[in-house]
């Protein structure tokens, strides 16, 4: 009893010296509060940058592999792409390899589409009607791309919903045509808004028939003809993804008389959603370590403020000595005191961060969220480095001869 009543005593006493000193508690959880503060900020945020990341990857289809041109070197070293994925090879992959579902080869190019006075800079892809399906893309008005589209190589277009509403702001687009490259095109239909992947916005595209994109926009390349941007096949599951990928890199090594090096790379959803995954998990492990400085800062300053403290406070030490306290007495009122500081301060804290939190995810695109684990973590962190740091001042009042300490009175 005589304990519980002594730490409830040191206690006490270490919640009326922190009241007595409103400004100087304030300013010395300052630190803890930022450090918390931050570390919930900097996680969230870099969690809510992995779960953006993930979420726009699965609009690309848990079993849709991507073929294209150039390998992993070349994407490094940023040198142009080679043009020797053709045509030809999409309908080698459609009828060759057993564990897929459907191909769709693309084109793309950058144009100037224009309507009246209007104009847009737009990504234009000359498309299949399997993109449709493979990219699990929907039309909101009109129609797709058609067999007989393709085999007659029509000038026609399917706009995407952003990029009709800068061309078409008032009136119906459907029926009325438009220019790319000094060629004129009947609008037919409007896709569904399907978002933004890696910053590229899909809904200000455009789709023509790749038969018309060869004839009419990018021509044939004299060495290797239809040279595509790349290639989306469609697996028949997801758990076939994995021997469509290793079917489909034999099948281009043969064609493309490869010995060594591959010129090209197939991509699957999962590669992307590792590379993310490391990319942004490593962002987020440097943004909790900055955020740990700030608590390590806090700590410092808690153990500087007690330190004069204790120079301060040689009186009241020599005093409760002389009465009979004990050095254990003392230390133990300063280690409470160091704590309630670095706990109060850890709490303040992360409910700052929490709100930074919410207030990001609500008012962004971001994502942002925090996990339980990560705010119990924080909090307890925050007391330990109350503590940790409380420990040096805290020895050195328990030390204070109250024979020394009273001559000063």
């Amino acid at each position: 009893m005589s304990k519980k009543l002594a730490f409830g005593e040191s206690f006490s006493m270490a919640l009326n010296t922190l009241q007595s000193n409103r400004l100087r508690s304030l300013l010395t959880m300052l630190g803890i509060v930022i450090g918390n503060a931050s570390v919930i900020t900097l996680v969230g945020v870099g969690r809510g940058a992995q779960n953006l990341a993930k979420n726009q990857l699965s609009n690309l289809g848990a079993n849709v592999l991507f073929v294209v041109p150039g390998n992993n070197d070349t994407r490094r070293r940023g040198v142009a792409f080679p043009r020797n994925l053709v045509l030809e090879d999409a309908y080698a992959i459609a009828d060759q390899v057993p564990s897929i579902n459907r191909v769709a080869p693309q084109i793309t190019s950058n144009e100037v589409v224009q309507f009246e006075s209007r104009s847009a800079t737009s990504s234009i892809s000359g498309v299949t009607p399997n993109f449709l399906p493979v990219r699990s893309f929907e039309i909101s008005n009109g129609r797709f791309i058609n067999k007989q589209d393709l085999e007659s190589a029509r000038n026609i277009i399917v706009l995407g919903p952003d990029l009709k509403t800068k061309l078409f702001p008032y009136s119906n687009a459907i029926g009325n045509s438009i220019r790319v490259k000094d060629q004129s095109f009947k609008v037919v239909g409007i896709m569904s808004p399907k978002g933004a992947v890696f910053g590229n916005n899909q809904d200000e595209n455009a789709y023509i028939p790749i038969s018309t994109m060869v004839s009419r926009i990018t021509g044939r390349d004299p060495t290797f003809g239809v040279s595509l941007s790349f290639i989306s096949v469609e697996a028949k599951n997801e758990e076939s993804t994995r021997a469509a990928k290793f079917q489909i890199t034999n099948l281009l090594r043969q064609r493309h008389k490869i010995i060594r090096d591959d010129d090209f790379a197939v991509r699957s959803q999962k590669d992307a959603l590792q590379i993310v995954s490391t990319i942004t998990g490593g962002l987020t492990l440097m943004l909790a370590a900055i955020g740990g400085v700030s608590l390590l800062v806090g700590g410092i300053g808690i153990m500087n403020i007690m330190l004069v403290s204790v120079s301060e406070r040689t009186e009241e030490i020599g005093l409760r000595k002389a009465l009979g306290a004990k050095s254990s007495d003392v230390l133990t009122q300063f280690l409470i005191e160091s704590l309630i500081l670095a706990s109060l301060g850890g709490v303040i804290g992360t409910s700052v961060g929490l709100g930074t939190v919410l207030a990001v995810s609500t008012l962004t695109p971001l994502p942002a969220s925090i996990s339980l684990s990560t705010v119990m973590t924080t909090v307890t962190l925050s007391g330990s480095i109350g503590l940790i740091f409380g420990v040096l001042p805290a020895k050195r009042a328990a030390k204070l001869d109250p024979i020394i300490a009273l001559r000063s009175l």
